[in-house]
């Protein structure tokens, strides 16, 4: 799951970790995002490197359109629902009466990933963002990383996506094997996160042995920053 290390009593990120809830404006829908800090703890609140992933995807030029998404470690979901969002692809046909109808096409596929434990916390902010034309293009799928990999199809995703996922030394081999069985040779890896510790350079350390490694944004008022990872040398301009 998508946990990082906080404090109790840090001051306002704290509090704002301790609300209910969390409100967003992206894709041009407001989301309301429901937190539970007392039940699930760190996987249940929206941490900056999501929020900073969210709007890179939105104003980078990133399409989505059509393609096969996962997010890993995706706690309450809100990166995996702006993913479906902005994956939305649509367009206007002509009737018999010349009026304008506007039909939702194909959009993305995008897989919202977490343990077995959060998958019903996951799915309520889910189907609760979503509107229902949309609710069928993003599934809520457990995915510990490592284990029963089988169940997805090696390299059938475009694109990864994971906000402040690094966090336990322990778990970096399972995680840099589940991206090796996700991705393929043209598959987009993009990792936000904080650097905060040895470990998390360690971490990058690790995924550059696999894959090439690029940052492509940083966000100095949250200090988080946005990593692109993709097999070999390949470089997709998204």
């Amino acid at each position: 799951m998508a946990l990082v290390p906080y404090e109790e009593g840090a001051g306002w990120g704290a509090r704002q970790l301790h609300n209910p809830s969390a409100t967003y404006r992206f894709a041009s829908h407001t989301i309301r995002i429901r937190q539970d800090w007392r039940r699930l703890g760190v996987a249940a609140v929206v941490w900056d490197a999501a929020v900073v992933l969210c709007a890179y995807l939105e104003i980078g030029g990133i399409k989505l359109q059509n393609r096969s998404v996962i997010e890993l470690g995706a706690g309450t979901g809100l990166l995996g629902i702006v993913a479906t969002l902005l994956g939305k692809d649509f367009f206007f046909v002509q009737t018999n009466l010349h009026l304008p109808v506007l039909l939702y096409c194909l959009g993305a596929h995008v897989t919202i990933t977490d343990r077995a434990s959060a998958l019903e916390f996951l799915e309520s902010n889910v189907q609760a963002n979503l509107p229902s034309e949309l609710r069928p293009r993003a599934v809520v799928k457990e995915l510990t990383w490592g284990k029963n990999l089988s169940n997805f199809s090696p390299g059938e995703f475009d694109f990864i996506l994971g906000a402040d996922i690094i966090y336990l030394e322990e778990t970096f081999a399972d995680l840099l094997q589940t991206l090796e069985h996700l991705c393929s040779e043209r598959t987009v890896i993009l990792l936000s996160c904080r650097i905060r510790y040895e470990r998390d350079q360690k971490f990058l350390k690790m995924l550059s042995g696999l894959f090439s490694v690029y940052e492509v944004h940083y966000d100095a008022s949250k200090d988080v920053h946005i990593y692109k990872a993709q097999r070999g040398s390949w470089k997709d301009d998204f």
